[in-house]
């Protein structure tokens, strides 16, 4: 691969906007670009972490430990990349770009722990995906900083227009405030580009946001 960028975030921080405006620019620039969107829920590698989301292990997040419920997502993942993305990573010319990732327990899961634990389940998550399971890792993690109250907000507001139901993170309160903690540490430990996403209490543009991760990207690249 020649580069691979993972945008993450917390629920409802817009990332599948900013992931699928990002694959348009960069296929705009001609550049070859594989889009990974996880969990793979159109796919039966997703079972797992269907059941776990929907509350069948559990009404609440915490019911199922950060090492556990971090397994699951990695199955995802590692059978998406063994069945369809490996060819895509193995290619110099290709661009990935994950909407979420592994980052995606750096952020959730870590939340579920004591803060005296946060650096070892760093160590744990990144040593078993990237080095157990030789999935490969991002070059390059956008985290979209959305202020935990205003994250609620767009949740509720989303559910109310699609109809579609919470899952048990997404209905946690307490749940959402500690994943917003642990993603600020664990963009700062481990070095994401942060992008600040809300002005004054109000989400900014999401033209504004994206230029700003434009700019990271084009950087990257050498554009």
């Amino acid at each position: 691969m020649k580069r691979f960028f993972a945008i993450d975030g917390l629920d409802g921080s817009g990332k599948h906007t900013q992931y699928a405006m990002l694959a348009e620019y960069l296929r705009s620039r001609e550049i070859r670009v594989r889009t990974l969107d996880f969990p793979a829920y159109g796919s039966d590698s997703s079972f797992f972490v269907r059941m776990y989301l929907d509350g069948r292990l559990g009404e609440r997040a915490n019911d199922t430990n950060a090492y556990a419920a971090s397994m699951l997502f990695a199955t995802d993942r590692y059978v998406s990349y063994v069945t369809d993305w490996r060819a895509d990573a193995e290619n110099e010319d290709t661009v990935l770009l994950a909407d979420r990732y592994t980052t995606a327990n750096a952020i959730h899961q870590l939340s579920k722990l004591p803060k005296n634990e946060w650096d070892a389940f760093l160590s744990w998550l990144f040593d078993f995906e990237y080095g157990k399971l030789a999935l490969p890792a991002p070059t390059d993690v956008i985290f979209l900083e959305v202020p935990p109250e205003l994250t609620l907000s767009l949740i509720a507001s989303r559910t109310e227009a699609t109809g579609r139901a919470r899952d048990i993170h997404e209905r946690d309160r307490e749940f959402v405030y500690r994943s917003y903690e642990a993603g600020i540490y664990a963009a700062d430990a481990l070095g994401w580009a942060r992008v600040r996403c809300s002005r004054g209490g109000e989400m900014r543009t999401r033209e504004d946001i994206f230029d700003e991760i434009r700019k990271h990207t084009d950087d990257a690249l050498g554009l």
